[in-house]
């Protein structure tokens, strides 16, 4: 008999406790060696699934929460694929947007017309800088179309009717007036923009500056008046100095015979007084008909217009001459020049004489180097009364004139001269009152060909 019996044996209370102690610990080692194969079992189950398949582990279908939750992440990993693949596909759509629209903005920004779009509100959107240039105005953007352009202008009005009656403006050709007061001629196409088929959300406005265009083809078209009018002053000019000679003649024979202090002598006096007048409205007339031979040298134009305001001095004492400015050389004809200059700066002189404050003329010198054309800019201006506004357009027209004893061939001739130096000039008032006339020339004078009107009738 053992020790545990006999300990029982003597203590019962003792031995039940040792009993059931000892029933309890081999339960418990029977439940950890079971635990300990189950575990071995399932690793080496796990192992043999890994070497047929390498992507994430599988449960068995034996445990259902292992094997949801294996599927779950699964899912989970899909969804995180797919997430990334859509990612990859919206960066590579947000790059060519971006690109096509770095495209429209260069291709804006560099095209030669100008662009204005403008919303329903009235407000400028957009602008590059072609059309900051065609308007001569800067920062375009959030600003009104009609602050910027002009209440009543004609390109502001054209612009209302689009975004209020949803009209279509193709190559319409309006006058513009800088806010440098510089006048300019603008080609204009203005399409509204639509949202469905009725409804105007804005406008774009397509801007050329047709400023040099228009001039060029002002001065093709006076070119051929002035031709034509050469070749019908030819014709008639021999036969009206010969009658006015003839008339000169007789009135002189009446004169010598008449006796003094009698209405015939008189009478015969005042027809010698207007054949000279006709005479001379004649011989104005044909220097500006006739063809100009011009010499073709090197004109320094500060002496020039220093030996012009010595002149002029002496002809208009209480009137004070200024020259300023920068003056450079150009190619032309010393002579025709100076006549030129000299009848704009009497004309000035003349027209400021009367103001009470004393008159003054200036004549000022810029050298402009920018351009396809470097060349001169002269620009005589006077504080008189300024150019009546219906005679802006008419003031070089031969035989108009706002003086009382005027040829009106005197402008005529000076835009004449300018001209056939290859440059231009241009009449306007200045906004501190007096009037300016602006004379632009060429550094190097481009050869003019002579036409021969009966080659060009053939």
């Amino acid at each position: 008999m053992d020790f545990g019996t006999l300990l029982w044996l003597a203590n019962p209370s003792v031995g039940s406790f040792l009993f059931f102690t000892g029933v309890l610990l081999l339960f418990l080692g029977l439940a950890g060696a079971g635990l300990a194969i189950l575990a071995v079992r399932r690793y080496a189950h796990r192992d043999a699934k890994s070497a047929g398949d390498l992507s994430a582990p599988k449960p068995r279908s034996d445990n259902p929460t292992a094997f949801m939750t294996a599927s779950m992440q699964a899912v989970i990993q899909k969804l995180r694929d797919q997430e990334k693949e859509l990612e990859a596909l919206h960066r590579a759509e947000r790059e060519r947007a971006q690109q096509t629209e770095r495209l429209s903005e260069a291709v804006t920004h560099n095209m030669p017309a100008g662009l204005l779009l403008v919303n329903s509100a009235g407000l400028v959107t957009s602008a590059n800088p072609a059309a900051e240039l065609a308007l001569g105005v800067k920062a375009l953007a959030f600003r009104r179309y009609s602050e910027v352009l002009g209440e009543n202008s004609r390109l502001s009005l054209l612009i209302a009717g689009c975004l209020e009656q949803g009209r279509t403006y193709r190559r319409e050709e309006v006058e513009y007036m800088a806010p440098s007061h510089e006048l300019r001629q603008l080609g204009v196409t203005i399409s509204p923009i639509l949202r469905g088929s009725t409804e105007v959300t804005g406008a774009i406005c397509l801007l050329s500056d047709l400023t040099e265009l228009a001039a060029l083809q002002k001065q093709i078209h006076m070119k051929e008046n002035l031709a034509a009018l050469g070749e019908l002053s030819a014709g008639i000019a021999h036969e009206f100095k010969n009658a006015l000679a003839t008339i000169s003649g007789y009135a002189q024979m009446i004169r010598s015979e008449a006796q003094p202090e009698t209405e015939l002598r008189e009478h015969s006096q005042k027809i010698l007084d207007q054949t000279r007048a006709l005479t001379h409205v004649v011989t104005e007339f044909l220097k500006f008909a006739r063809p100009l031979e011009l010499v073709d040298e090197q004109v320094t134009l500060r002496p020039l217009i220093e030996r012009i305001m010595s002149e002029l001095d002496e002809v208009v004492p209480d009137v004070t001459l200024t020259c300023e400015g920068e003056f450079s050389d150009v190619s032309g004809d010393d002579a025709l020049l100076r006549q030129a200059i000299l009848n704009l700066a009497r004309n000035a002189a003349e027209a400021s004489a009367d103001n009470p404050g004393g008159g003054r003329v200036i004549i000022r010198g810029e050298i402009e180097h920018s351009g396809p054309m470097p060349g001169q800019r002269i620009s005589v201006s006077d504080n008189g009364s300024g150019i009546p506004a219906e005679a802006l357009t008419k003031i070089f027209m031969p035989f108009y004139t706002t003086k009382i004893n005027g040829t009106g061939l005197g402008l005529a001739v000076v835009q004449k001269i300018i001209v056939q130096h290859g440059g231009t000039i241009e009449a306007r008032n200045q906004s501190q009152g007096g009037a300016e006339f602006v004379v632009w020339l060429p550094f190097v004078r481009e050869p003019l060909r002579a036409v021969d009107s009966t080659a060009a009738r053939a």
